[in-house]
């Protein structure tokens, strides 16, 4: 039996599954990283990007065209959504962690049941942006698949730029470091926590644009979302970039791998296993430094 086929074929699924776990668990740990509250609502926020992408199909009728509008619009309505939740909820009950998780498990319900009321309960197909078979020697493989991989790179390359060489990423590390003397220097930390929180899920509503032509939008989806970000940043270590996009391939991969030689279900009983060792050995993740 000839194995290199499977071998790319888990390959190249392991890197579309890396890359759609990278850009959602990015906004999660980005979110914990600077404000240190814990969005249980992050997986609803990709969902409305899914169901974004589904509006803008029905409104424009070339799916290249309602796909870039998509990814432009559906980010952008989602950040403000999340802005608006930042204003209005968390900030009015001071970011304590407890009292955070209680209300962002409240807004996943609500967010989740507004979207049955007006999406409905039925899977819904978003058409790709283009039709491209890449042909292999064995199989042809969706050159969507490999448009996934290369947007996730440029953004996640996008915001470790950000982060690095611009100053609101300066503003965002200082806050992150010291929330006391970031603001001590005149540093706006309630518009930095806003702005932060509607980044993160700006990204996990482009994952869900992203995703949805593979996978039908459905009110539920962002449910394997959510779990599967906490598992990166568990692994990677929460609060960490580098860690985020380290886990996140090496889950997506064994993902991949797994699923095409053995099943689906090993693939999840190894992440699960995996973060149970990680909490054992490691409890600050592969990347992520104890406080102290």
């Amino acid at each position: 039996m000839d194995i290199a086929p499977y071998l790319l074929l888990a390959t190249l699924e392991g890197l579309v599954q890396a890359s759609v776990f990278m850009l959602t668990a990015l906004g999660l740990s980005l979110v914990f990283g600077v404000m240190r509250v814990v969005n249980v609502a992050h997986g609803e926020f990709f969902t409305l990007g899914a169901v974004g992408a589904w509006v803008c199909a029905g409104l424009i009728p070339d799916p290249a065209l309602a796909f870039a509008a998509a990814l432009v619009l559906a980010p952008l309505a989602v950040g403000v959504l999340a802005w608006v939740v930042d204003r209005g909820i968390l900030a009015r009950i001071g970011y304590d962690p407890e009292a955070t998780i209680i209300s962002t498990i409240g807004l996943m319900y609500i967010l989740q049941q507004l979207v049955l009321m007006g999406f409905g309960p039925d899977a819904r197909a978003v058409d790709p942006p283009f039709w491209v078979t890449l042909r292999f020697p064995w199989f042809g493989w969706s050159g969507y698949k490999l448009f996934i991989i290369g947007v996730a790179v440029v953004l996640v390359a996008a915001l470790w730029l950000a982060m690095t060489r611009t100053r609101f990423g300066l503003i965002m590390r200082a806050t992150q470091w010291d929330r006391e003397t970031a603001q001590n220097f005149g540093i706006p930390v309630g518009r930095v926590y806003a702005a932060v929180f509607a980044v993160g899920a700006g990204m996990a509503a482009i994952a869900g644009v992203l995703v949805v032509p593979n996978q039908q939008a459905h009110y539920l989806m962002g449910h394997d979302p959510l779990l599967m970000s906490f598992v990166v940043v568990i692994v990677g270590g929460l609060g960490s970039l580098p860690g985020t996009v380290a886990a996140a391939v090496l889950i997506g991969m064994s993902d991949g791998w797994l699923s095409v030689f053995f099943s689906p279900t090993l693939a999840k009983i190894f992440s699960t296993l995996l973060v149970a060792l990680v909490l054992v050995f490691r409890p600050a993740g592969l990347f992520g430094k104890v406080r102290a």
